[in-house]
């Protein structure tokens, strides 16, 4: 079975009102997207979905832990997950573009793939600043890299900024971490957050 499949909901046959599902996300679901952050992790995913003549009702609630490589000491590191959000789907003839809440399909779709939403909820739910607690970082890796901490960033496109966060041109959010003056070479980082592809960007140097 394709990964993809794996998170279908078949609605067309489904009364109007509420029906729940269940879901186990794990290593698969990541390496499906290969170019993003996360290594590994299991997650159980719940949806609501409340079905209706004109549109679904998605509410989706994640919970468990992932796998990320550590800001500061670039070992394994287990980051907690738990995230609640909300999807629309609407339906339309004309092809329309989705913009992180609301999905559109086809009249003619039977099913709704949550694969892309359930991942990027997950990457837009971990921190901005991902390492291990307190003195659970490796020593060794510690000692090579003593500076490590601020120098990474990442960058996530989809959804539209929140409020209470900087907006950059692009129409992402912007916030800064890691800057710290007289540190002995950390620069000042950020972290532009939408929903889709992830990527690593070094501001070091800027």
């Amino acid at each position: 079975m394709e990964v993809g499949k794996t998170y279908s909901i078949a609605y067309r046959g489904l009364k109007p009102g509420l029906h729940d599902f269940d879901f186990k996300v794990g290593r698969e679901l990541f390496e499906a997207f290969s170019a993003g952050d996360i290594k590994d992790g299991a997650c159980d995913v719940h949806v609501r979905l409340d079905r209706a003549e004109t549109q679904l009702v998605i509410d989706v609630r994640i919970t468990g832990h992932v796998v990320v490589e550590c800001d500061r000491c670039l070992e394994d590191c287990r980051i907690p997950v738990d995230y609640d959000g909300r999807l629309l789907v609407r339906f339309s003839d004309e092809e329309r573009e989705y913009d992180g809440d609301v999905l559109w399909l086809s009249p003619v779709e039977d099913e709704v793939d949550l694969m892309q939403y359930i991942y990027e909820s997950i990457v837009l739910s971990l921190p901005y600043q991902r390492v291990h607690p307190e003195g659970e970082c490796n020593p060794e890796m510690m000692r090579r890299f003593p500076h490590r901490l601020g120098r990474g960033v990442r960058r996530h496109r989809g959804p539209r900024p929140r409020a209470g966060r900087g907006v950059d041109p692009g129409g992402g959010t912007v916030e800064t971490c890691g800057a710290e003056g007289g540190d002995g070479g950390r620069g000042a980082g950020f972290r532009h957050r939408k929903r889709g592809k992830t990527e690593r960007i070094d501001t070091s140097n800027l």
